[in-house]
């Protein structure tokens, strides 16, 4: 029996689409035992107690890879990470899968097999790194590697999660999107994903809602969002230092200093006169990543 403990995750990071993200204090947590025979999935929704079930793809996906055959697999799952938010919920089940099965089959593989893994299985390793290693990370794909360089936080750093009572899809989130940028637009982002990266490490608060702004995802996602433009522009002339979409949305993060305790009390208040439910609920960074207890 193994248990996993792995932490939420905020992608993109305004202009960083698809490469930058961050692990955050917030987890889903898995219990993996090989059992005589047959699957058994306890703590999900009954539609996912089946072989469908994400936790036990990546289970199979990573036992295929090392060459185990299990007589049979008990999963018990306890998710705290919402789902559907843009807050790593799939990248979390997959890398539970796939660390839980490594670890059953004899911890076989290095953490950068386990992202190459989880990364053909999620289509992308943004969210994945993050949860992986902790803290924030960059990383980039190409058609047989992945690539990942952690990035050194400002401690001054934490953030503020605002999570509505709604969920937005990743394939409806992603639908929206352009299928080309102009390269003004490509210029923009490039720039401002090396500010905000610059401003992240060097503690530089002030630059970061500049570094933050984007030209890639965040104007079209938006749109699918009530009352996103409204509340992003509250979030500033409340303190906020940064404000992004977080993943896919619809859950907008907030970059603040590690002394605001007003922010979430402001914030709150303005939250409960709309329309949708939102919950404004703080997060700090999780420099740790995976743990595994067997």
């Amino acid at each position: 029996m193994v248990r996993v403990k792995i932490p939420a995750t905020s992608a993109n990071v305004g202009p960083g689409f698809d490469c930058l993200g961050v692990a955050l204090n917030l987890y889903n947590t898995f219990i993996i035992e090989e059992i005589n025979t047959g699957l058994q999935i306890e703590g999900c929704d009954e539609k996912y107690r089946n072989e469908n079930n994400l936790v036990y793809i990546s289970i199979k996906k990573c036992f295929e890879k090392v060459g185990y055959n299990p007589k049979g697999i008990k999963i018990k799952m306890q998710c705290d990470i919402p789902e559907s938010r843009g807050l790593g919920s799939s990248a979390a089940c997959i890398l539970g899968g796939v660390v839980g099965a490594n670890e059953i089959a004899g911890g076989k593989l290095e953490k950068k097999e386990i992202l190459d893994i989880a990364t053909e299985i999620e289509g992308h390793p943004d969210n994945l790194a993050p949860a992986l290693y902790g803290g924030m990370t960059v990383s980039i794909r190409d058609k047989k590697n992945t690539y990942v360089e952690k990035i050194t936080l400002d401690k001054n750093i934490k953030f503020c999660a605002l999570i509505p009572d709604f969920k937005l899809s990743t394939e409806k989130s992603r639908s929206v999107l352009p299928k080309d940028i102009s390269y003004n637009d490509g210029v923009f982002n490039v720039g401002r994903t090396a500010l905000l990266i610059s401003a992240l490490s060097s503690g530089n608060l002030d630059l970061i809602k500049i570094g933050c702004e984007d030209r890639f995802h965040q104007q079209y996602r938006g749109k699918l969002i009530g009352d996103y433009y409204n509340i992003t522009e509250k979030c500033i002339e409340l303190g906020s230092k940064g404000v992004f979409l977080s993943g896919a949305g619809p859950t907008i993060m907030n970059i603040l200093h590690k002394d605001d305790n007003e922010f979430i009390k402001n914030i709150t208040k303005y939250l409960q006169y709309l329309e949708k439910k939102w919950n404004a609920k703080q997060l700090n960074i999780d420099n740790v990543g995976v743990v595994i207890e067997n």
